[in-house]
């Protein structure tokens, strides 16, 4: 809103010709999502607490966290609100990228506070059938997957970190491929919300490395110097990523261990969707498994755990997902919580790296 209020009086005050510019409403949409979730989080908890919105925990999991059960969740709607906020403040609203990748994220936000609701309210352990989960994201993401192919400059080319010269054009297969991804990365930061702290520490750099992604994807000249695809208005998607980091940021301050509130699916779903939109906006699908690799770790140790246990009868990790086996190793929760972060940033470092090294 400002952006489209404030450039056209720009040839009367030149100084806010500012507003012009990608990075200066990045900052200023990462300032106004912080500013939000910092001040709208203790009245959110306290309301939540004043609903006895509080988190089930299922008896099957590490004993330690039995003393969790009641700590209200559903917090994730205080990043969804900070960075919704923030984006329609800073951002481009004519942009389409930008619009596709709102959708995904608030409809599976939309799946996300629907399982939470049925599991806190309604006393329901399951939530949202697997099923009906996952065809309600698929969906989504195919109506997305559509859209940015039809209406914006996204292209059905797929490129692999350090091959610059490698593309591979997969034609209408590229659909189904980015439901896949977009779905994949929704589910995955979902396994990995089991920790105070521990999701909401990844999506963070991975928010802060699509920012500059997004950046110099969108940006000819720069995207011409490092020899990668120049995509027309992913520039703009800086906005969300920024927004998304710093909202994530000042939801840290209440999910950090002892966590006083917890995100719930309607904030690890919509989160782990946007991430997976970033990467298919700015064709870093193949980069997405460096950059948020503590989460696809997550989501194989699962499937590899269920897979053994189905064919052999037996158990790889003492628990799934992985945080789970390290926890029953004997970990301090903290201790797996600092260390997961420490290689998320480490592997952010590494997928920002392949910029200059294809």
């Amino acid at each position: 809103m400002l952006y489209h209020f404030l450039v056209p009086l720009s040839e009367q005050w030149s100084f806010l010709n500012v507003f012009r510019y990608i990075t200066f409403r990045a900052l200023g949409a990462a300032m106004t999502a912080l500013l939000i979730s910092l001040v709208l989080g203790p009245k959110l908890i306290t309301w939540l607490k004043s609903l006895q919105m509080g988190q089930v925990v299922r008896a099957e999991g590490p004993q330690s966290h039995l003393k969790k059960s009641g700590t209200p969740t559903m917090g994730g709607v205080l990043i969804l609100f900070s960075m919704l906020i923030s984006i329609l403040l800073w951002a481009d609203l004519t942009n389409r990228s930008l619009w596709i990748v709102l959708f995904i994220t608030f409809a599976y936000g939309t799946v996300g506070w629907v399982d939470d609701y049925r599991k806190v309210v309604r006393k329901n352990t399951k939530g949202v059938s697997a099923r009906q989960k996952l065809f309600w994201q698929f969906l989504v993401a195919g109506v997305a997957a559509w859209l940015f192919l039809e209406f914006t400059a996204v292209n059905a080319d797929l490129r692999v970190p350090f091959f610059k010269n490698f593309v591979l054009n997969l034609g209408w297969l590229y659909v189904p491929f980015c439901m896949c991804v977009i779905v994949g990365a929704s589910n995955a930061v979902n396994l990995t919300d089991g920790l105070d702290g521990l999701a909401i520490g990844p999506v963070i750099t991975t928010a802060g490395t699509f920012l500059l992604l997004a950046y110099v994807t969108g940006h000819m000249r720069i995207a011409e110097y490092l020899e990668i695809p120049y995509i027309a208005g992913a520039g703009e998607l800086s906005i969300y990523a920024a927004a998304m980091a710093t909202a994530g940021l000042g939801f840290l301050w209440f999910n950090a261990h002892p966590a006083q509130v917890f995100m719930g699916d309607v904030g690890s779903l919509a989160l782990g969707g946007g991430i997976g939109a970033l990467a298919v906006a700015t064709k870093n699908e193949i980069l997405l498994l460096v950059v948020g690799g503590i989460f696809v770790v997550e989501a194989l140790s699962v499937m590899i755990q269920v897979a053994s246990f189905k064919t052999r009868g037996k158990r790889v990790f003492r628990m799934a997902p992985l945080h789970h086996h390290f926890e029953l190793k004997g970990w301090p929760e903290p201790k797996v919580i600092v260390r997961f972060w420490i290689i998320s940033i480490l592997l952010a470092i590494a997928a920002i790296s392949t910029l200059k090294l294809r």
